[in-house]
């Protein structure tokens, strides 16, 4: 078993998980669409996160869609105790593998009764809502509907804890007015570093943030530098860039992801690499030169 403890634990609402977990995107087919090229393995990456002491999952109904979210069920139910499993709506897939908003209040009524029945769960632990004023980003407008409808439905039990995706510094302030955030989930990595004030500012409410793409995703991480730290350290550039993200702050978690159970151990063994100070200012360099 890996030791991802080295890494230690945040709170995530009610909950308090290890800090490395796993995202579940990278199990459906190609551009997350359709079931996966192996079907076994698939199932087999789920069971040994679990077994390596995974304690939080991410995924959504929308990848596959519908894919993600029964693999988790074939894989995994009955549920450990202690696995916390967090999804995300306010999307939907188009026929043409397109990512199309679902914010009116059916759409997110439907979601969140998708993923109960997918799940195979009476209530979800987290509910992350996703904003999808702009498909590349963040970008500014009201949040209050659609996270209205989300409160409506944790208010009736459906959902035990909600979270925010893709969001503004200004929405996060005003979903705070509506609802309990627990945690927020945006792009960042060590290319990637927009949201530094942010994370600090969570970090001193005691809500995590979890950055999705923390490799990069689409387009992986590649810079000399971290290769070249990388290559001293005896790890891979990966390992480096997860190993510096639960270093940059307490609140932050990962899901790195992945469809390949030797991949997903050495991701994990991040928990387990030691960055120097020294070490640390030459990745931050990374953002600089960006």
């Amino acid at each position: 078993m890996s030791n991802i403890q080295q890494a230690g634990t945040f709170a995530l609402g009610s909950h308090t998980v290890k800090r490395l977990g796993y995202g579940a995107m990278q199990l459906a087919g190609p551009g997350v669409f359709g079931p996966p090229k192996d079907h076994d393995a698939a199932v087999a990456v789920l069971r040994e996160a679990v077994a390596q002491g995974v304690d939080h999952i991410d995924t959504s109904d929308f990848y596959g869609p519908h894919v993600t979210n029964r693999l988790i069920r074939e894989a995994l139910a009955p549920y450990p105790k202690d696995l916390v499993i967090v999804t995300k709506i306010g999307a939907r897939r188009g026929a043409d593998r397109s990512w199309l908003p679902a914010f009116s209040a059916e759409a997110l009524t439907q979601a969140v009764h998708d993923n109960l029945r997918n799940l195979g769960l009476e209530v979800i632990d987290v509910v992350n809502l996703r904003i999808m004023f702009d498909t590349h980003g963040p970008a500014e407008g009201s949040i209050e509907a659609p996270l209205t409808v989300l409160a409506e439905l944790q208010r009736q039990g459906l959902v035990r804890h909600i979270g925010l995706s893709n969001v503004t510094s200004t929405q996060i302030k005003e979903g705070r007015r509506i609802a309990e955030i627990v945690c927020v989930q945006n792009q960042y990595n060590l290319a990637h570093r927009g949201d530094d004030a942010l994370i600090d500012e969570l970090a001193r409410d005691g809500i995590a943030y979890v950055p999705f793409f923390p490799l990069g995703g689409f387009n992986p991480l590649q810079s000399s530098t971290l290769s070249d730290v990388a290559q001293r350290l005896g790890a891979t550039p990966m390992q480096v860039a997860l190993a510096w993200l639960l270093r940059r702050a307490p609140n932050i978690l990962l899901i790195p992801g992945t469809s390949s159970v030797a991949h997903l151990r050495e991701n994990l063994t991040a928990a387990e690499l030691k960055l120097s100070d020294d070490v640390l200012r030459e990745l931050d360099g990374m953002a600089t030169a960006a």
